[in-house]
C-alpha cells in the first residue's frame, strides 16, 4: 500500500540537534514542510556522504521553508558521537533522529526486519502531515539531495496551485501544465 497522501503516524523519538538531545514527534513536523531521509545506520560508508550532501544543501531547504531530518536505527547517543567524529556528518545542522525501536522505519515501510536496519527512503511531508513524495531503494545506492529538493519544490508548487502539474524534470520557475482534454495525445 502506498503512503502517498496518508498522514504521518504518531511517533516519539529523540534526535541529536545542534549539540543537544531533543524529543520529536509527529507534532514536530506540523506547520512546515519536512523531509525525512532514512539511512541504514551511523558509521557506515554511504551514509556520511548523504548527510554531507544534505548539509551542503541545507540552506536551500531552509529557504524553501523545510526542515530536514536524518533517521537511522541507531540511538541519539550514537548520532552525537557520529556528528563529533565524522567530518562529513559534523556539517549537519539538522536533527539526526535515532530510531532504535524501529517505530519510524516500520511506519514508513523502510525497515529491514532481518537486519534491524533501514532502507534508503526519502519522504517529503506537507505542513498538514501528509506524505507527498516517497522514494525507497537499495542501500548500495546513495541519493542526490538536489533531486529531493526539486521534488520538495514541485510538491510546494502544486499545493499552492491546484489544477497544475509539474512535468518531468520540472524546476522552480519553469512552465507547468494544466491537465485538460485538449492536451490528451498532444504532448
Amino acid at each position: 500500500m502506498s503512503l502517498i497522501n496518508t498522514q504521518v503516524q504518531p511517533f516519539k523519538a529523540t534526535a541529536f540537534h545542534n549539540g543537544k538531545f531533543v524529543d520529536l514527534s509527529e507534532a514536530s513536523l506540523a506547520g512546515k514542510w519536512s523531509v525525512l531521509i532514512f539511512m541504514p545506520a551511523a558509521f557506515t560508508f554511504n551514509c556520511p556522504t548523504e548527510v554531507e550532501d544534505a548539509a551542503d544543501n541545507y540552506a536551500e531547504f531552509q529557504s524553501a521553508g523545510a526542515e530536514v531530518y536524518i533517521v537511522t536505527t541507531d540511538t541519539h547517543f550514537a548520532h552525537k558521537v557520529w556528528h563529533e567524529t565524522s567530518p562529513a556528518v559534523g556539517k549537519a545542522k539538522f536533527p539526526l533522529i535515532g530510531d532504535p525501536t524501529h517505530q519510524l522505519t516500520r511506519a514508513f515501510g523502510v525497515h529491514i526486519e532481518e537486519a534491524g536496519l533501514a532502507l534508503r527512503g526519502t519522504f517529503v511531508i506537507n505542513p498538514e502531515g501528509q506524505i507527498k513524495t516517497a522514494e525507497v531503494h537499495d542501500n548500495a545506492i546513495a541519493r542526490d539531495v538536489k533531486e529531493t529538493l526539486r521534488k520538495l519544490k514541485a510538491a510546494q508548487y502544486v499545493a499552492k496551485n491546484p489544477g497544475q502539474v509539474c512535468p518531468a524534470k520540472w524546476k522552480e520557475g519553469e512552465k507547468t501544465l494544466t491537465p485538460s482534454l485538449d492536451l490528451v495525445g498532444k504532448i
